[in-house]
């Protein structure tokens, strides 16, 4: 019952702030341009500055936990699924196959598994090797995937590239630099002056993320005409009940896992599609509504899945 109560008390204060996001918009506060105004600056400013003043203090041993091997087999393993039964069920275009692979394999590590890590869990540097792995892995392999299928052409400087235009990934890898040379150095290397101002604004990354998530549901209508229901349902099946139960089996029987590491591999499992996907589909003009759909379903039913877990596991 204390991690059930610890779960909804989480929800409850993440609501919150989603709630005045919306509210906000609904009454056009910040004008039309708020929600993108918050969303770039989070992305581009306050989430690297948090992921780099994070991981920059935690030892490797803490980044590299053998937790990310679960992290990593349950996402590819619910990915494959989408695309096979895409293939005997669905047949939608490669490209679109892909965005739905996506919506069933890629986790909102950042928008919702920060404040989940924070105020669920205790401790927010559990998604950062989810955040590396997606950025560093799934991300390039997804991105070259669409550009292949919608330009006829694979281009291995922009497979190269890719890394380079991902701030969240270049925050953590300077925060995992600094973590290594610290520990080689036996003290911590930033000064304080150097590293408060940078922690400070790091700091702002989590409300303004969940603001701008609580702006973006305002008329939002998931399921419309035109669209594949039965793929995005499937979607989110993987997602958020799928991918659970494999994160569990490959916790508990393959790692050994219990406890407090087992909670969290398999609450973090739950947690809804990233909006990454839909920034992807909307770069690369495929698959729009099928992302947008797939990110919202998931994210109003996680909230029911990581309720049940923590019921059943904390």
């Amino acid at each position: 019952m204390p991690g059930l109560l610890s779960a909804m008390e989480g929800f409850f204060i993440i609501g919150v702030v989603i709630a005045v996001g919306y509210v906000a918009a609904r009454f056009h506060v910040g004008g039309p341009t708020a929600q993108l105004v918050l969303n770039k600056y989070s992305f581009f400013v306050s989430t690297p500055c948090l992921m780099f003043a994070i991981l920059s203090k935690q030892r490797l041993s803490v980044i590299f936990h053998p937790s990310i091997i679960v992290a990593f087999l349950s996402a590819a393993a619910v990915g494959l699924l989408f695309v096979a039964l895409n293939a005997t069920s669905f047949h939608l275009p490669a490209a679109e196959a892909t965005i739905g692979a996506l919506d069933s394999l890629y986790l909102n590590s950042n928008n919702i598994g920060l404040p989940v890590a924070t105020y669920i869990l205790g401790n927010p540097t559990l998604v950062a090797p989810i955040l590396v792995m997606q950025q560093a892995l799934f991300t390039p392999i997804g991105l070259t995937v669409l550009d292949a299928t919608t330009s006829g052409k694979l281009s291995i400087k922009t497979i190269l590239k890719q890394p380079l235009k991902q701030p969240i990934l270049i925050g953590s890898i300077g925060g995992i630099v600094i973590s290594a040379i610290s520990a080689r150095a036996g003290h911590f290397i930033i000064p304080d002056f150097v590293y408060k101002p940078i922690d400070m604004i790091g700091q702002s990354a989590v409300p303004m993320i969940l603001m701008a998530f609580g702006m973006s549901l305002r008329g939002s209508r998931p399921m419309g005409r035109g669209t594949d229901r039965r793929a995005t349902l499937c979607a989110v099946i993987l997602k958020n009940l799928v991918m659970p139960i494999i994160a569990y089996l490959l916790a508990r029987f393959m790692m050994g896992f219990s406890g407090a590491e087992l909670y969290g591999c398999v609450v973090l499992a739950a947690l809804p599609t990233g909006q990454n996907v839909y920034n992807y589909a909307a770069r690369y003009e495929v698959g729009t509504t099928f992302a947008r759909d797939g990110i919202l379903l998931s994210t109003i039913s996680s909230p029911v899945i990581i309720a049940l877990v923590a019921l059943l596991l904390s």
